[in-house]
């Protein structure tokens, strides 16, 4: 009986002890599970946030795409767009690009035409300062040398006309003379002008016109003078201002090229930029601008290389810098007086020689 008891005892304890783990254990399962319920959210949710993570880069791709290709049309189209429908606003933005298609051209550099009257005889009084002395490089003694030697004068020097035309004068001094001329000994004589068969028959010619029709004489207007066998407007002028005292602007190589590089206009044609330079100055300025800017060009701004280094005008010229800027260096391409050397002339005139000038050699000179 007392075993019975004990036992029943040990069995009671035993009954205790499982009820009280019991609830313990459910208590571990149960946070078992809500610790596996919490990870394995975070792990969903972490491939959740990936896998947009991942697609996003895809979606956006197409977008960069097709922006990319709607772009494309429209840069093509813009341009035929803005002249059309905003020419204003595409051409006030945008200076010296648009302007250039849907405005009218305005003056060189941007410059007023008061501003450039300004600057271009502000050039001609600078040009005067420097050659005093300017003149005509043709030797000659009346209009009836004047306008031969100038006929001649083309495609060639004035120096290598000075040097021909005393040998011409000296055997046909009027114009009776070279008008009965025989025209093999003419052409002997001009043979070193170059295109001495074309010159002869233009001398012989002229002096035959000037015979028959002016009664020997060389007369004083432009509309006369242009009639005559190898006389245009620029020989005309070169007579009328220099023989006969009266305006005009000699248009020859030299002044088409510094008037266009100087940007007092952009014409090429002569009778165009006689125009257009003559609308700049005062008439009385006309023959003398013309000697400045010959002078100008055959010493100091050559063709091919300037010597902007030694030149007066250089704060005036919009080209400064085409041509040698080194001083030094520019100085040796001086040419004529400006560079120690004889000018065109045989005979130049004394104020020429005062101012230091060398008178050219005769032909076969040195």
């Amino acid at each position: 009986m007392k075993k019975t008891a004990a036992s029943k005892k040990s069995a009671a304890a035993d009954r205790a002890s499982t009820t009280e783990e019991a609830p313990a254990a459910r208590k571990s399962a149960a946070a078992k599970k809500t610790a596996t319920a919490k990870k394995s959210p975070a792990k969903k949710t972490a491939t959740v946030k990936k896998a947009p993570a991942k697609k996003a880069p895809a979606k956006k791709a197409p977008a960069k795409k097709a922006s990319a290709k709607k772009a494309a049309p429209l840069k093509r189209q813009a341009p035929a767009k803005k002249p059309a429908v905003v020419p204003k606003k595409a051409t006030a933005p945008v200076k010296g690009v648009a302007p250039a298609k849907t405005v009218a051209p305005k003056p060189p550099r941007g410059e007023s035409r008061t501003a450039l009257v300004r600057r271009a005889r502000r050039i001609n009084r600078e040009l005067a300062e420097v050659y005093p002395y300017a003149h005509p490089e043709l030797d000659f003694e009346n209009p009836f040398q004047l306008v031969v030697a100038t006929v001649l004068s083309a495609q060639t020097t004035d120096l290598r006309v000075n040097q021909t035309t005393p040998a011409l004068f000296a055997k046909y001094p009027t114009p009776e003379d070279l008008a009965a001329a025989v025209p093999e000994e003419v052409e002997e004589i001009l043979r070193p002008t170059g295109f001495f068969r074309a010159k002869t028959k233009s001398v012989i010619g002229l002096s035959k016109a000037l015979t028959e029709d002016f009664g020997g004489e060389v007369p004083g207007r432009l509309e006369d003078l242009v009639k005559l066998p190898g006389v245009g407007r620029k020989t005309a002028f070169v007579v009328l201002g220099n023989a006969f005292g009266r305006p005009g602007i000699t248009v020859d190589t030299h002044f088409q090229r510094l008037v266009r590089r100087w940007r007092w206009t952009e014409e090429t044609d002569p009778d165009k930029i006689e125009a257009a330079v003559g609308a700049l100055f005062p008439k009385s300025d006309w023959t003398d601008l013309s000697h400045h800017v010959i002078w100008h060009g055959r010493r100091i701004c050559h063709a091919r290389k300037p010597a902007c280094g030694a030149c007066p005008i250089a704060p005036l010229c919009p080209a400064y810098g085409e041509g040698e800027t080194d001083p030094e260096k520019a100085k040796k391409l001086l040419k004529y007086e400006k560079g120690g050397f004889p000018g065109q002339r045989l005979k130049p005139p004394q104020a020429y020689l005062d101012a230091g000038g060398k008178p050219a050699p005769p032909l076969g000179a040195g």
